[in-house]
């Protein structure tokens, strides 16, 4: 355990070390290449907001709207039979859309059933498991300048729902239901 904590508190800081001592061998202007990399960052993060904002806004009117609920209502007879709890399909949904709403899910979930109901296993791994597959290509796509997104989208989509059954096969054996 103290070699954990150890590593823990010295692994980033001696790393960082270890590229300025790398960088200053090499010759290289380290805190000018610091500041410079500070600038663009702070360009990047300024060119994210417009997308940002968007997928916020999206996000909160596919839920104010009740298209969510009005999806979860027509797919919860087909799902209900196979041990699927419905009370997880939101999460399904907005996780490939919104990390912070998903999150939000995710501990709405976990206040109301507890950490170590069937739900509260099955949102958590969900939430760990899956990726923000449309807020990573409309940010970042965007910011970049990519427009032809479709192959990623695919993919991206793919690789959410394909983890969301895996998520509930695991928990299922793992923890029973």
């Amino acid at each position: 355990m103290h070699v954990i904590q150890f590593l823990s508190l010295w692994l980033i800081p001696t790393l960082i070390a270890c590229i300025l001592l790398h960088g200053t061998y090499k010759r290289v202007p380290t805190y000018e290449a610091f500041v410079e990399g500070g600038k663009e960052g702070i360009q990047i993060a300024f060119s994210l907001i417009p997308y940002l904002v968007g997928m916020l806004v999206a996000v909160s009117v596919f839920r104010a709207s009740g298209a969510l609920d009005f999806f979860i209502s027509y797919i919860k007879p087909f799902i209900v039979p196979l041990g699927l709890p419905s009370e997880v399909v939101p999460l399904a949904i907005i996780r490939p859309i919104s990390g912070t709403a998903s999150l939000g899910i995710v501990t709405d979930l976990i206040a109301t059933y507890g950490p170590d109901s069937f739900i509260g296993r099955l949102a958590s791994t969900i939430q760990g498991s899956t990726e923000t597959t449309l807020y990573v290509l409309t940010v970042y796509f965007g910011a970049v300048g990519i427009r032809k997104m479709g192959d990623a989208l695919k993919v991206g989509l793919l690789a959410d729902f394909v983890s969301f059954i895996v998520s509930f096969v695991v928990v299922l054996w793992m923890f029973g239901k």
